[in-house]
């Protein structure tokens, strides 16, 4: 890596950790009461340059590699400290690429800025009540009718569901099941015939996470992004950049449950000595540690080889998916393992709200589900290995 990379890491990394500890964790209980936090966080974020990282310039964005982005990623996390905020916060961020990559340029300048400069909010809508991660038999139709599409169907346990401006739907518009009948479409959020519905989850509580209904809901035919049965390849490779975002997540997040947990042991006495002067208690910190740099030192391998491929025009290779879908589930498992072994160090403390270790171990299971689940993510990159 060099002098240049390494220089802007750290300073964007820095920037990131104070707006974290200032303007996020301090916050987060009360968020998570209320169910939401301020929208105001997304103009401060937008200020920062936070919502447009990885963006082309030409809609306010600052083009960024992976490798600059992770350290970002995991700072927000590791000072953050929540997984809501960072869900809802940076939904766009799953939301935006495929209008990005295929919508009209009309439509992308209609769009895109607005969300960079935090005053619109955008998310994603894949899964379907009855489909789960079976993308391909999702059946949310569109039916073309003269200029517009008319949508029918439901969407659910989508991130942002409640108060996005603009959400990119998967629907049907070929005929019959399978892949190939799958397209995209952005709907606007203010649509007649659109309703929503809040969910109530385990974790994420400050995240609003809703099911959509569309009630033959008109869109006009120019918001179709690329081309109709295009739809399917467009999910598949918005998943690579959302799945290494996640395990970036998971990585922040094992490492806030280590800083807790240490400093605990550091404070608390028990039988006359500190916790982590008991042999038993620094053991669980180092096998913490251990899972922490391995996820480290492979997110920053895939990273790289995740800027070389783009650079040589060699976009979702299969060798590097199947990277990204075994390290996706590798740092989600040290996500959970640091949690688990953080509450147990805390003890009673860490059955108590308003304890981080308590707060990312409700959050685990998300992480390990959403972007593909754990069992998905080993079949996927089985096959990308030529193993099957």
């Amino acid at each position: 890596m060099d002098a240049e990379l390494q220089a802007d890491r750290a300073a964007l990394a820095d920037t990131v950790r104070r707006f974290a500890e200032s303007e996020i964790a301090p916050n987060v209980e009360a968020w998570d009461d209320a169910g939401e936090f301020p929208r105001a966080l997304y103009t401060r974020a937008a200020e920062l340059g936070l919502l447009g990282l990885g963006y082309p310039e030409a809609f306010g964005g600052t083009p960024a590699s992976y490798s600059l982005k992770l350290p970002a990623w995991i700072a927000l996390a590791r000072h953050g400290k929540s997984g809501g905020v960072l869900a809802s916060l940076f939904s766009h961020n799953i939301g935006l690429p495929p209008v990005v990559l295929h919508a009209s340029d009309e439509v992308r300048h209609e769009v895109v800025p607005a969300v960079l400069r935090g005053e619109k909010i955008a998310a994603l809508a894949i899964t379907e009540p009855g489909g789960g991660s079976d993308v391909a038999a999702l059946r949310t139709t569109a039916r073309r009718d003269g200029d517009h599409y008319v949508l029918n169907g439901e969407k659910t346990f989508i991130t942002s569901g409640m108060r996005a401006d603009w959400i990119t739907v998967a629907v049907r518009t070929g005929e019959g099941r399978g892949a190939g009948g799958i397209s995209m479409l952005l709907v606007p959020g203010d649509a007649a015939g659109l309703s929503r519905t809040r969910l109530s989850k385990m974790g994420w509580l400050c995240s609003d996470t809703a099911t959509l209904h569309f009630d033959n809901v008109r869109v006009p035919a120019r918001y179709l992004l690329g081309n109709e049965g295009e739809g399917f390849r467009m999910v598949m490779g918005n998943f690579n950049g959302e799945r290494i975002g996640l395990a970036a997540g998971a990585l922040g997040f094992a490492q806030a449950c280590l800083d807790e947990a240490l400093a605990w042991s550091r404070e608390r006495k028990t039988f006359g000595a500190a916790l982590v002067e008991h042999q038993v208690v620094r053991h669980k910190l180092v096998d913490m540690q251990m899972r922490i740099a391995s996820t480290e030192a492979w997110l920053e391998a895939v990273c790289a080889e995740g800027d070389a491929h783009e650079a040589e025009g060699r976009f979702n290779a299969p060798e590097w998916v199947a990277q990204v879908c075994m390290l996706k589930n590798h740092a989600t498992q040290t996500m959970q393992f640091c949690a688990d072994q953080a509450v147990q160090i805390l003890g009673g403390m860490g059955f108590m709200r308003g304890t981080v270790s308590e707060r990312i171990y409700r959050e685990v299971k998300v992480m390990m589900i959403g972007g593909g689940a754990e069992e998905i993510m080993k079949e996927l990159a089985a096959r990308q290995l030529g193993w099957v």
